[in-house]
């Protein structure tokens, strides 16, 4: 997932949002909950929608209605792992075709439905019928006969054999190891049939129209003002703790620190305000009260190997010795985050703490520009977006960073347009960007990037065919532990030895939270949101 990348928009036109009372789960409509039991939250941005088969971005709600699957699960060291969600176990064939999921028995929608192999077969297919206009279909597209639902020219999922009620079968096109990993994102939460199909195309537009198997229900969402997820009484697991999440939409940071520290808010989300890290952090009353997860994600600069000087290896290395990375991650976000050498973030399947470290030292690279015939350095160009405040900054500090070594950068500002039409050229100069991940796979990062038909696409143009390659067979490996020293030896060739692209800092995910709440845990993930099924409520600790 790119930050600075064109978002997909799914346009929602509602004529009535309702806040609702009264009724039972097995009709969707509950009481929404009131009193000292409600975690209290803030948001900035307006959700569009819950039905995350037509959304990138907005997953706090689906993540906390709907589940998956199969589920990613934080650990309290910070690392993650993929467990069992909706499927209690699976088993895969031999080759890496046959995934067969053994779901959970007794399972009820909050419709009162039982979940069942049915609903994973609607959820699939709906997913992939042109006339859904879904986003995320990616996710699923190593099943077989998926590209044919997509063409029209089907409207049965091949892939998909249900052997009984509880058990599913499915077979890919060919091996596919982040099978397990895609199919716990967000985007493939499982929906129920019967209701969805009722539901149709206002499905996760407001409450009565939303349904999943997850521990919350959505029971209020009036635009602009508030939304809340209540508890669902029949969740698999056992009722909710809390009775509720409230979210007050406030757009203004300032507002959203001045609602904290009045008590109205029990959280406060310092990706809102990043200059307010320090002012928290170091505070006698709240330095006790930060909560800190991964954000996995690399912020980096690209190096486009098909504009001279950078086709030279030499040049490319004196470009990595020219950031002063410590700088920039204690000037944008206070030192909150981890200076990287490689491509995996921390948090994600594979990361390694342990790569050489690629130091700031303008002398070398100055040393390195004048074996490659440039003593008196070179003129290249920065690429941005217009109208883009916290790019421009960022590349403003490295221009000047860039000039210690003789390096004269421009810093040239496109509209979004022509920079992405640029880039897929394979043409675009350096620019900085955010990768956070899709999935908790490092072929998310690897492919994305450097695989043979997606390096000319970023404007990477990375030039070892032997590299690419091994990243696109990876995909194909059964063995996990095979693949990720594969993954580890390619990101050494990749950043240590090729320099094929500058990789600056892996920031943290900062709260500042209200100690009344208990269990709170950043969750893994690489887009936004938080799961608050373990979290509770003790007002004992509330502050006096």
């Amino acid at each position: 997932m790119e930050k600075n990348r064109m978002k997909a928009f799914f346009i929602m036109v509602v004529i009535t949002i309702m806040a609702l009372t009264g009724c039972s789960k097995t009709d969707n409509v509950i009481t929404p909950a009131s009193g000292d039991n409600i975690l209290r939250l803030v948001t900035a941005d307006e959700q569009t929608t819950c039905d995350v088969q037509k959304t990138t971005e907005y997953y706090t709600m689906p993540l906390n209605i709907f589940e998956r699957l199969v589920e990613t699960q934080t650990n309290l060291d910070g690392t993650s792992e993929l467990v069992p969600g909706l499927a209690e176990n699976w088993d895969i064939s031999d080759d890496g075709l046959i995934y067969t999921f053994y779901l959970r028995k007794g399972v009820k929608f909050q419709n009162g439905e039982e979940f069942k192999a049915d609903d994973v077969v609607y959820t699939f297919e709906r997913m992939l019928k042109p006339e859904t206009n879904a986003l995320n279909q990616d996710f699923i597209m190593a099943v077989k006969g998926a590209a044919d639902m997509m063409e029209g020219t089907t409207d049965k999922l091949e892939g998909l054999e249900v052997i009984d009620d509880y058990t599913i079968k499915m077979t890919l096109e060919d091996p596919f190891a982040p099978f397990l990993a895609n199919l716990a994102t967000p985007g493939v939460s499982i929906y129920n049939r019967k209701f969805t199909e009722e539901a149709g195309d206002q499905f996760g537009l407001m409450p009565e129209k939303t349904c999943g198997t997850g521990p919350f229900m959505l029971s209020k969402w009036e635009l602009n003002s508030e939304t809340q997820i209540d508890a669902f009484d029949g969740y698999w697991k056992g009722r909710p703790k809390l009775d509720a999440v409230n979210f007050k939409t406030v757009k203004d940071a300032d507002t959203q620190r001045m609602m904290f520290e009045n008590g109205e808010l029990d959280e406060f989300d310092c990706d809102e305000a990043p200059s307010q890290i320090a002012y928290f952090a170091e505070s006698d009353k709240y330095k006790d009260w930060i909560k800190v997860g991964n954000r996995v994600g690399t912020t980096y600069y690209s190096i486009n190997q098909g504009i001279e000087p950078f086709n030279d290896v030499r040049i490319r290395k004196a470009f990595q010795m020219s950031f002063d990375k410590q700088q920039l991650l204690n000037t944008l976000y206070d030192g909150r985050g981890t200076v990287a050498n490689g491509i995996i973030p921390p948090g994600l399947i594979g990361y390694n703490p342990d790569l050489p470290e690629i130091k700031y030292d303008p002398e070398k690279a100055k040393k390195l520009m004048s074996e490659a015939g440039y003593p008196n350095g070179f003129e290249m160009d920065i690429c941005m977006v217009t109208d883009s405040p916290d790019t421009l900054r960022i590349n403003e500090m490295v221009q000047s960073m860039l000039s210690k070594v003789n390096i004269k950068a421009n810093i040239v500002q496109k509209d979004e347009a022509s920079w992405y039409g640029v880039r897929a050229e394979g043409n675009l100069g350096s620019y900085t960007s955010t990768w956070s991940a899709d999935f908790n796979d490092p072929d998310n990062f690897f492919y994305t990037f450097f695989a043979p038909q997606n390096t000319v696409k970023r404007s990477f143009n990375y030039d070892n065919p032997e590299a690419s390659n091994k990243v696109a067979e990876a995909r194909k490996m059964n063995d996990q532990d095979e693949r990720i020293k594969l993954y580890q030896e390619l990101e050494k060739q990749i950043i240590q030895e090729d320099a094929a692209w500058v990789p600056l800092y892996s920031r943290q995910h900062i709260y500042v939270v209200n100690p009344r709440v208990q269990n709170y845990v950043v969750m893994w993930n690489g887009w936004t949101g938080n799961m608050y099924y373990n979290m509770y409520i003790d007002n004992t600790k509330a502050p006096q």
